[in-house]
């Protein structure tokens, strides 16, 4: 080639950009392109964590929305509450069992969403058990809030005025865990952004939520026919049966699997004999005259060697032998055997009491005994109590003597928790639901207007009643059909009220818990 014509292509190298020294160049700058792009994104990542720590330490997060009920925006501040308190609840309730459930509480919220929760049926974590429990809450506190709205029911001066007091010395409590305010404890224990105008808010909610659905149960009402048809439908399984019985326990045998594992159990054989002994022991209690029904029993299962339980009363559903036993051609005396897998049962039917009694409507003052510092409550407290209920006795009868009078006194003087907001008043009041001195007044023969003080103890107080009997409730099997009616109409009347108000997650469910 000549030198006149490598001039020539080099001069057409440099003006395409294909000569080695424009390579170099172009890829030296490609070089510092790449180291140019490389800082630069690497800037903006810095930059976007920056940002983000940011965003998270200004609080921002704590007010997107996490969770909607119709139109009610739920706040992630305002779901983490909702989560924590499930906790709460749950990990209170079961205290240290709760691993026996599964749930490790060591680290309290932190680390859920790593334990499986055995509870769910289609699998998941303890996180995925409490946020759905979070979120039924939020559903339902939402839908009967609206009812209420709708219906005009509202909280009194007095509720809010409890609601008050319930908050007013939570600093106080605060500092005492070495925390600076209450709003620092809520935030610690229920998440960012949590104090106590947000709980004070949920806490409002959830009683006027209650006092809705209370209403709304209350709405339902049904004749005594339906009542009484309802019931029936439940062919004796809400009655409640005495009987008497003697149970023979079968032989148990020792046995060794293949694998040299040893087990003992009953036999075919030995639950056959089993059987013999009890219907020996019946045959023997049906020759027998003269004594109980019981006492015709004990003798019998002593001839054979055997023992009897003395009267029992179960609700119909948890009785032995309950196809027999809750056939209403059943009489005082009939005796049946009933195998099981251990051995066999010597059932003797004594009476069965349908709950078609009356019950009690009332309305009482509680005072109680001051507790010693080992919760003991000693003769001078109890009479103490006594003295007060007499003087609250003695006010009432020295005014115009009225129901209304009365639950005005209840309002004022009261310490049961449960009544003291609605004048005393327990309506409906069943045979055994209250303690013994209470229900022997409720089912003593008063008439409508009839005082007295009664005493009183259970294993959270001792005290005095002041009795005032309203009068005469519905039958208890009404009141027990009333109930699962109202149940069923009021969880049908939710399922509605909940497709006519969808929810979703927010992009703010993603800091929670």
């Amino acid at each position: 080639m000549s030198a006149s014509t490598e001039k020539k292509n080099r001069q057409a190298a440099r003006e395409a950009g294909t000569d080695k020294k424009t390579l170099a160049l172009e890829k030296e700058a490609q070089e510092q392109a790449k180291k140019k792009r490389r800082w630069t994104i690497g800037t903006v990542c810095v930059a976007l964590v920056v940002v983000l720590v940011l965003v998270l330490n200004s609080g921002i997060t704590n007010r997107l929305t996490a969770f909607t009920v119709g139109d009610r925006n739920f706040n992630t501040s305002e779901v983490s509450y909702y989560y924590s308190n499930e906790y709460m609840n749950f990990a209170n309730q079961y205290g240290s069992y709760a691993s026996l459930i599964g749930l490790d509480t060591s680290n309290g919220i932190r680390g859920l969403e790593k334990q499986e929760c055995p509870m769910l049926e289609n699998g998941g974590t303890w996180k995925d058990y409490f946020m759905d429990a979070a979120r039924h809450d939020m559903i339902q506190t939402t839908i009967l809030k609206k009812y209420a709205a709708e219906n005009s029911i509202t909280l009194d001066a007095d509720e809010l005025s409890q609601l008050d007091a319930s908050f007013s010395g939570i600093d106080e409590q605060a500092r005492s865990y070495g925390y600076a305010n209450g709003d620092k404890m809520l935030a610690a224990n229920y998440g960012s952004g949590v104090d106590r105008k947000l709980v004070r808010g949920a806490y409002q909610d959830a009683l006027l939520a209650s006092k809705a659905s209370e209403a709304l149960s209350d709405s339902f009402t049904y004749t005594d026919a339906e009542l009484e048809e309802k019931y029936e439908s439940y062919e004796g399984s809400h009655d409640l049966f005495d009987y008497a019985y003697c149970y023979v326990s079968a032989e148990r045998v020792d046995s060794t699997d293949a694998d040299g594992n040893t087990s003992s159990a009953p036999t075919e054989e030995t639950l056959a004999a089993a059987q013999a002994t009890a219907e020996k022991i019946m045959e023997t209690y049906k020759a027998a005259k003269g004594d109980s029904p019981a006492v015709r029993l004990n003798n019998a299962a002593e001839s054979e060697g055997q023992s009897s339980n003395n009267p029992t009363r179960v609700q119909g559903s948890g009785v032995p032998a309950s196809e027999w036993m809750l056939d209403k051609s059943r009489q005082e005396g009939d005796v049946t055997v009933e195998p099981d897998d251990g051995g066999c049962y010597v059932v003797v039917f004594l009476s069965r009491d349908d709950n078609h009694y009356t019950t009690a409507n009332v309305r009482h003052i509680l005072v109680k005994a001051e507790a010693d510092e080992e919760g003991n409550y000693t003769d001078e407290a109890k009479a103490a109590a006594k003295a007060k209920a007499e003087e609250i006795l003695a006010e009432y009868e020295s005014g115009d003597k009225t129901e209304e009078s009365f639950a005005k006194l209840a309002e004022e003087y009261s310490e049961d928790a449960g009544s003291n907001t609605n004048g005393g008043l327990y309506e409906n009041v069943a045979k055994g639901q209250m303690v013994q001195e209470f229900n022997d007044f409720c089912f003593g023969g008063h008439k409508s207007g009839d005082t007295g003080i009664v005493y009183g103890e259970s294993g959270s107080y001792a005290g005095y009643h002041v009795m005032y009997y309203v009068g005469d409730g519905m039958l208890y099997s009404s009141s027990i059909a009333q109930s699962d009616m109202r149940t069923g109409a009021v969880e049908e009347w939710m399922t509605k009220a909940e497709e006519a108000n969808p929810t979703k997650d927010g992009f703010g469910m993603k800091f929670v818990g």
